[in-house]
């Protein structure tokens, strides 16, 4: 007998129309709970920008918004590989899944790579906080809360796409051994949503943390 992994209801599902709907259910779902995490971190960081503006403006102005939005393109390039991959995979088009899922991979590699450039900067400029945080500004503890948010949320923002490099990893090795057809993507179309809300929360990120007062 086939198994799921060519099409074939799992035993646990009456049909496959259940099966599909489930998997759905239980992914956004999971992006939900993402949400509300994400969605709590937006609301302290919105609080504060609103009760210190300034600090705010000044904590901004050492970020290089160059390079943020150099990162925002390459994550936008990223969903679009994503996308491809995931039409591939409808498609049973093997050696494209496995084309657009490296390529999503080298894209966030790049992403990371900036990241680590822009976090060694933060480390040589004493802008991490803690006890060599250090600003020259009557707003300094301000700044330094403004940082606080600033490494939680691009952090907690890149461990999900080094999660992602390893879900996205294990696709490529599946497509390789030839585990999906047309009757048969979701991995690869629940792991594309997966990517595309990333990517949306750095869209958010970016403006939020490195054009303030920008005009």
């Amino acid at each position: 007998m086939s198994n799921f992994h060519d099409g074939v209801v799992a035993h646990q599902f009456d049909d496959a129309e259940q099966q599909k709907e489930t998997v759905n259910l239980g992914m956004w779902s999971f992006l939900i709970t993402e949400v509300m995490m994400f969605g709590a971190l937006f609301a302290a960081y919105g609080f504060y920008r609103f009760k210190y503006p300034q600090a705010w403006i000044e904590g901004s102005n050492y970020l290089d918004y160059l390079l943020g939005a150099f990162n925002t393109a390459v994550l936008i390039c990223s969903s679009l590989t994503m996308a491809m991959a995931v039409h591939a995979a409808q498609h049973a088009k093997r050696k494209q899944i496995i084309v657009f899922l490296i390529l999503t991979i080298i894209l966030g590699g790049v992403f990371i790579g900036v990241k680590v450039v822009e976090y060694a900067d933060k480390f040589e400029h004493h802008l991490v906080p803690g006890h060599n945080f250090s600003v020259d500004s009557p707003f300094a503890n301000q700044v330094e809360l403004f940082y606080s948010f600033y490494f939680i949320m691009t952090g907690l923002h890149a461990l999900h796409m080094l999660i992602g490099f390893g879900i996205i990893a294990t696709l490529v090795v599946m497509a390789y051994r030839n585990r999906f057809s047309e009757a048969y993507y979701a991995p690869v179309e629940m792991t594309g949503l997966y990517w595309h809300f990333v990517d949306i929360v750095w869209i958010f990120l970016f403006p939020f943390l490195y054009l303030i007062g920008r005009g």
